[in-house]
């Protein structure tokens, strides 16, 4: 039976509330196994619940907003509805703040770097441990600052208050994760608020990672620790189905022309003018993605049932035990906080390294010979790898003029594994059990690198992909 931390406050989270659970897929023996998802960080798969709310919902489905047909009333009740669901799952004052719903984290940070005023020498402070959704939009906008880490990684505090200082009345935004991608480690977001406000500067928290793992509260907007932006992914909350949000003050974007035009944004066009609508419709050019916003709300209404401290729990009990069973492997080391009891600091997220072995080949070979889905690389935080890598500065050159040539040989990298409340510890036995063949060199393959993509691949193992699906 699958053991799943199962008590009374935990016994509406189970292994069969997502789709595709327990897949059979093929591995090197010859066999098929049941596929075991620990890439969550990456993309979660859809609760079986939003799955069915979609179906059911594309009886119903029109376009939006000046229908006047019966099935564009009810669409358009249900798209503004989904807003209100995103509003009451970040407890945001849906009167004072715009709930724009867009397809990602990215185009939700995207969209608000163009639509924040930067006045001449502005400053952005980001930090050292952001994914590049929360760094490379800024860099066109203002002169970014990082925030330093500490030696696990961990974000300095008193950094980020000795730049907001030192730049007091021209930091426009701190821009700061909820939690690491990489790491796990999970910042205090209200204590930053309190120290951006103070010093003049509005906060942004990139929640693409916090918001599936721990409960948000925005705040009042007069709040001193209020959370000024949010930006989060339905595709890492059980909906996959392409809708995020972007959460910040109605004025901010009831100001100014939108980064997009088009239909849906204004209430008049003539030649010569153009009449903007109200937010959030004014930031939402064309036709939305209806049914994404369903499932975002699905999703979310269903977090908020089983509720978000159950959640956490049962991750934080579930990481604790992968990291006591990793701790009694030889050759791993651990990124971030490596001791079950710091559970705390930290989501769902363990990224590591096998001494001797590239990043590769191990998330390689727990594909094809335990049919376990892992992510290896830079998971998008180039910077902050490195860094924790301690990659030398001086072959960085090196490594630029490899991989633009095509080469990508002995990339640094980490090999991360990442919880969703749905997986258990047998899953996490599944993946100890192929590890420990890893870090003692049992392993059943002869691996082949294929240096354009820095993949490898057993000799002799090529399942036909389109057998499984195609279209």
């Amino acid at each position: 039976m699958l053991s799943v931390f199962i008590n009374q406050a935990t016994r509406l989270i189970t292994p069969n509330m997502v789709a595709g659970n327990r897949t059979m897929v093929p591995v090197l023996n010859g066999k098929k196994t049941s596929y075991v998802n620990l890439d969550n960080a990456a993309s979660t798969p859809p609760f079986n619940a939003v799955v069915r709310k979609v179906n059911e919902f594309m009886e119903w489905y029109s376009n939006v907003h000046r229908g006047m047909g019966f099935k564009s009333q009810v669409a358009t009740q249900v798209y503004e509805e989904a807003r209100q669901v995103v509003a009451h799952f970040v407890k945001a004052d849906p009167e004072q703040n715009s709930i724009v719903l867009v397809r990602n984290t990215t185009e939700a940070i995207n969209k608000l770097a163009g639509r924040l005023y930067f006045p001449p020498e502005s400053v952005v402070i980001s930090t050292a441990m952001e994914h590049h959704s929360n760094d490379l939009p800024w860099r066109g906008r203002a002169r970014v600052m990082y925030a330093d880490v500490d030696a696990k990684g961990a974000l300095d505090v008193n950094d980020v208050e000795m730049k907001l200082a030192q730049n007091a009345g021209k930091v426009r935004l701190l821009a700061v994760t909820g939690a690491s991608n990489v790491t796990g480690y999970v910042n205090d977001v209200h204590q930053l608020a309190r120290l951006a406000h103070r010093y003049g500067a509005q906060i942004l928290v990139d929640a693409a990672q916090l918001a599936p793992h721990r409960a948000i509260n925005m705040l009042p907007n007069d709040h001193p620790e209020h959370l000024d932006f949010l930006a989060f992914s339905g595709h890492k909350l059980y909906a996959p189905y392409g809708t995020g949000a972007l959460i910040g003050p109605r004025e901010v974007f009831a100001q100014g022309i939108p980064d997009q035009v088009g239909g849906g944004t204004v209430e008049l066009v003539t030649h010569g003018a153009v009449l903007w609508a109200e937010p959030p419709h004014k930031e939402e050019a064309g036709t939305p993605n209806l049914a994404g916003a369903v499932a975002l709300a699905k999703a979310l209404k269903i977090l908020q049932e089983v509720g978000m401290e159950r959640v956490a729990e049962h991750e934080r009990r579930l990481t604790a035990y992968a990291l006591r069973r990793m701790g009694s492997l030889p050759g791993l080391k651990i990124f971030g906080a490596s001791k079950p009891e710091e559970g705390d600091s930290r989501v769902g997220v363990i990224s590591f390294t096998v001494q001797g072995m590239e990043a590769g080949l191990v998330a390689g070979i727990l594909s094809s010979e335990g049919g376990i889905g892992v992510r290896n690389g830079c998971f998008c935080a180039h910077p902050y790898v490195i860094k924790l890598l301690g990659f030398p500065p001086e072959e960085m050159q090196g490594l630029w003029e490899r991989i633009s040539s095509g080469d990508r040989r002995n990339l640094p990298g980490l090999v991360r594994i990442s919880f969703g409340l749905y997986n258990t510890k047998e899953d996490v036995e599944r993946f100890i059990a192929v590890l420990g063949k890893i870090v003692e060199g049992r392993y059943e393959g002869k691996y082949t690198l294929n240096c354009q993509e820095g993949s490898y691949w057993p000799q002799g193992f090529s399942p036909k992909v389109e057998h499984y699906f195609s279209l």
